[in-house]
């Protein structure tokens, strides 16, 4: 078949790739001069299999209010007339109970673990590289309380059998040696060490130029107008220099995915909310993280990437704007600086993504209402641990084979049960 993946970004990619493996005639269509240039250009880093949480949780509406007063807050609310905000703001928070915790827990652990064993396989076959690290995510806590409540992701780990360790204080600095200097801002910490570290950007450019030499034709700088549809059947993608014909279309355009789905029905519950990174070279690798550390506190991740330290976290409900914040940068900052302070602040990159999320914090992956038309989106903040299982997981569903795990409770008719 011909398949049209729209988006390239890592999931776009890696979409591109399973395809044209599977033996299909690949075209990838992007408005950007490149991949990997909005969200997945300086995500946090981290390629977190059992770190693995959705957002909504038990909670969370009360901890949103005393976030919101915080210094530094990891969320941050910029209300606007903005209906789709308010549905999917209402949607987030029907999932903040203990049942749908622990059912979306579950979904996102089944497919993170299977993008596990699917980035490991492509690494072996490929030998592709991108600053990568096998050496786990700490979640680190600052309060007992916080140790305590981690009570609900460790059964939910336990159950899923997905490998982790609780640690005390010394068992932190065991793990991250520069700890050592904050002994005392620290009470203890979930280690999982299964997760991994890498350079997005980089894994998906040189993951674009082997699909390349496979035979995947990538049309950039080219703008998606709308989906061709007839007779209930995708036949294409009209873009600004004509029309794309293809057997299949797969929409992997991040948070631009809803726009071009809402003229057909398809009602796809995703919003932006925006992320920051802070990338920093290392001065100083006594004082740097060996691995990810993610800062409970702030909710801010700190990743080491060869040389550089990449620090990205918070969310921010704003709409469609990458605007670059100052006081956002001075929380990354903070957090970096109170744990591992072996970086060049001077030197530091700021940046802002747009993250794709769903009200119940699993992707979107499968078949639609129209045939031929297939999603693989809404992955929020692990669109990178997410993206190889995801990716394998589609080519199977668009080949009409059998996946290797269960599916249906990521495609889109699951919101159609819910409501």
């Amino acid at each position: 078949m011909k398949i049209a993946v729209l988006g390239s970004g890592v999931i776009g990619v890696t979409s591109a790739w399973y395809l044209a493996k599977a033996g299909h005639e690949v075209v990838v269509i992007d408005r950007q001069a490149g991949p990997a240039l909005e969200t997945s250009f300086a995500n946090a880093g981290e390629v977190s299999f059992g770190y693995c949480s959705p957002w909504a949780a038990p909670g969370i509406p009360r901890k949103a209010l005393k976030w919101l007063l915080m210094e530094h807050p990891p969320l941050i609310l910029r209300p606007r007339p903005d209906r789709a905000m308010l549905t999917w703001m209402a949607k987030m928070l029907a999932n903040c109970t203990s049942e749908r915790y622990a059912v979306n827990k579950s979904r996102m652990l089944r497919l993170s673990d299977y993008s596990r064993i699917a980035l490991a396989e492509l690494r072996r076959d490929t030998n592709i590289v991108y600053d990568q690290r096998m050496q786990g995510t700490l979640q680190l806590f600052r309060t007992q309380a916080q140790l305590d409540a981690s009570g609900k992701d460790v059964k939910a780990l336990a159950a899923d059998g997905i490998p982790f360790e609780l640690l005390d204080r010394e068992g932190c600095i065991r793990v991250e040696p520069a700890l050592a200097h904050a002994r005392d801002k620290i009470v203890g910490g979930l280690l999982t060490p299964k997760d991994e570290t890498g350079d997005c950007f980089k894994f998906t450019n040189a993951l674009a130029g082997m699909a390349a030499h496979l035979g995947v034709r990538f049309d950039y700088g080219r703008t998606i107008r709308r989906l061709a549809v007839e007779g209930g059947r995708v036949s294409g993608v009209e873009t600004d220099t004509g029309i794309e014909r293809a057997d299949a279309v797969v929409v992997a355009l991040g948070s631009h995915s809803p726009a071009l789905l809402r003229p057909h029905g398809i009602a796809l519950p995703v919003y932006p909310v925006k992320g920051y990174s802070l990338t920093i070279p290392i001065v100083n690798a006594a004082r740097a993280p060996e691995s990810t550390v993610m800062d409970e506190t702030y909710k801010i991740a700190i990743t080491r990437l060869g040389d550089r330290i990449r620090v990205g976290g918070m969310a921010e409900i704003s709409g469609f704007n990458n605007d670059l914040h100052p006081s956002r940068r001075r929380t990354l900052e903070h957090s970096v600086t109170d744990l591992f302070p072996g970086g060049d602040l001077s030197k530091g990159q700021f940046w802002s993504g747009l993250r794709p999320m769903t009200p119940d914090g699993t992707p979107v992956i499968g078949p639609t209402q129209i045939a031929g038309l297939f999603l693989n989106t809404g992955h929020g903040t692990l669109g990178w641990t997410m993206s190889c299982g995801s990716a394998r997981l589609l080519a199977d569903l668009v080949g009409g084979r059998a996946p290797e795990i269960d599916a249906a409770d990521l495609a889109i008719r699951r919101y159609a049960r819910a409501a």
